[in-house]
């Protein structure tokens, strides 16, 4: 059984909850707000100081106003900008409780309801595991089911906010949509403007995402020209760079969830201890620039250094390794980052090609934690997982490295050689000759280009560089970029990618 949310990809959580259901666990009450009554009055009072035991809402839910509307509840939002929200929730700030809103996909909407939005959230370092119970997460309901109920919280007096975790093909006219009705019915409530912010992995996406909501906006039968400039002089669309691991979860959650509560818990998550969220200043309320810092939140001039860094160095060597994982058959990142061969590509892959073009402080830095994240083998980051629409993903995370190193004139090999892996990824079988299924909007046109052109290396690389969606116009012309990816396939498909990789370090990266 396939489910899919609202960004289109398989739900992790969903179908765990089809699959693996909570009540498997027996004779175990469940976490909501009564059993969390009673975790609380049996900790000690210093229980979250002293790490005794889980880290627990401690504020009254009851009080706490949905001021965030939240589109595209799942993982990510409820280890990340949930955890934000809630600290602030702890200092007994009410305005930051959370309505998450599912876009088209019920089931985890539907569990986390039944638990009065609660869950809990495994937290993995090499100093160990913690537990936290988020509670920020007030109601939870479905776009595509109750769209009033969104539109309705947009336009009501408590709203300050809306967040959006979507992946890069979720920015579209059905968001556009949603968005510009909530803002429409806030602005003939007599409402204020709201911060709209996009937290995610799409470059300059404050900026896009007013774009998209102004343009939508001009649309609008009627009035529409006032609409957009209401929308344009009230509503703040920051731009913010958001970093936290979050593995799809496993029935293995709900059981250590179990351990550590004493409750059944249908939505435990897993992340690493790192987390990071940078947003422009740019806010409806300018106060909230100091609330956030408060909380840990790195408000900045421009993000844009952080962001390219995150999205060049993590993200696009991420791709590199789940492609090159999912070809020689390793189950998560972690497995891949212990082998030293693949721990001297991706180094040399940041160190040499991505970093001499960032502007984030401290690289060297930066680049060193992000292999220890990597490493971190309580995060069983899934290959697949990362691999999930590799075609939308290559445009953001490779292109503009590989075109300043060929303006610059300098190296292009690591690159060169994670698109041979990604083309004999497109094969749909790994090196141990177990298949998968790749899950991407262009899989069946991919696939079906690289099974015509199977045996002819040089047919490959042109076919598949020539889908010009992925790789642009210019790169498939560019004979420095195009001879190197047909040097590696051919490596490839005759010996192996292992003996392409260790080929490649021995030309390209010093040991790190």
């Amino acid at each position: 059984m396939v489910v899919y949310h609202e960004s289109g990809l398989v739900d992790p959580v969903v179908q765990l909850l089809l699959l693996n259901p909570v009540a498997d666990l027996p004779h175990m009450s469940p976490l909501n707000a009564a059993s969390l009554a009673d975790l609380i009055a049996a900790a000690p009072a210093d229980a979250n100081a002293a790490l005794a035991g889980p880290s627990l809402p401690r504020y009254d839910r009851a009080q706490a106003r949905a001021g965030v509307v939240h589109l595209g509840l799942g993982a990510f939002h409820r280890a990340h900008q949930a955890v934000v929200f809630d600290a602030l929730l702890q200092t007994g700030d009410a305005r930051w409780g959370v309505l998450g809103v599912a876009m088209r996909s019920t089931g985890l909407a539907d569990a986390l309801a039944a638990q009065d939005g609660l869950y809990a959230v495994q937290v993995a370092s090499a100093e160990g595991v913690r537990w936290q119970v988020v509670g920020a997460v007030l109601r939870t309901c479905v776009a595509a089911r109750e769209p009033s109920v969104v539109i309705d919280a947009m336009a009501a007096p408590a709203t300050r906010w809306v967040t959006l975790t979507v992946t890069e093909k979720g920015y579209g006219p059905a968001l556009a949509d949603l968005l510009v009705q909530g803002l429409a019915a806030r602005r003939a409530a007599g409402q204020g403007g709201l911060t709209v912010a996009s937290c995610d992995n799409l470059s300059d996406n404050g900026r896009k995402l007013q774009r998209l909501c102004l343009d939508a906006a001009l649309a609008t039968p009627g009035h529409g020209a006032d609409l957009a400039h209401w929308i344009d002089t009230h509503c703040a669309f920051p731009n913010s760079m958001v970093d936290r691991i979050v593995p799809a979860a496993t029935a293995q959650q709900q059981s250590d969830a179990a351990t550590a509560l004493g409750l059944a818990d249908a939505c435990a998550l897993a992340t690493e201890a790192f987390t990071e969220w940078v947003i422009e200043n740019r806010f409806a309320d300018p106060a909230d620039a100091d609330v956030l810092r408060a909380a840990g939140v790195n408000v900045a001039g421009d993000v844009k250094p952080f962001e390219e860094a995150k999205l060049r160095m993590l993200n696009g060597s991420h791709t590199a390794m789940a492609l090159l994982g999912a070809v020689q058959g390793w189950p998560t990142i972690a497995d891949g980052v212990a082998r030293p061969a693949v721990r001297q590509y991706v180094h040399g892959f940041m160190t040499g090609m991505v970093m001499p073009h960032l502007q984030r402080p401290a690289l060297p830095a930066y680049r060193d934690a992000l292999l220890a994240r990597f490493a971190n083998p309580a995060l069983h980051h899934k290959v697949h997982q990362i691999a999930t629409d590799s075609s939308l993903k290559i445009p953001l995370r490779w292109l503009p490295t590989l075109n300043d190193n060929l303006a610059a004139g300098l190296g292009i090999e690591p690159l060169a050689f994670a698109a041979a892996v990604w083309m004999r990824f497109l094969q749909g079988v790994d090196e141990t000759g177990a298949a998968y299924v790749m899950s991407d909007p262009a899989a069946a046109s991919l696939q079906a280009l690289a099974r015509e052109h199977r045996g002819d290396v040089p047919g490959s690389v042109r076919a598949l560089l020539g889908v010009t969606s992925i790789w642009d116009t210019a790169l498939p012309q560019e004979p420095r970029f195009t001879t190197r990816v047909t040097h590696w396939l051919a490596r490839i498909q005759a010996d192996g990618s292992s003996k392409a990789l260790a080929e490649l370090n021995s030309r390209t990266n010093p040991n790190p």
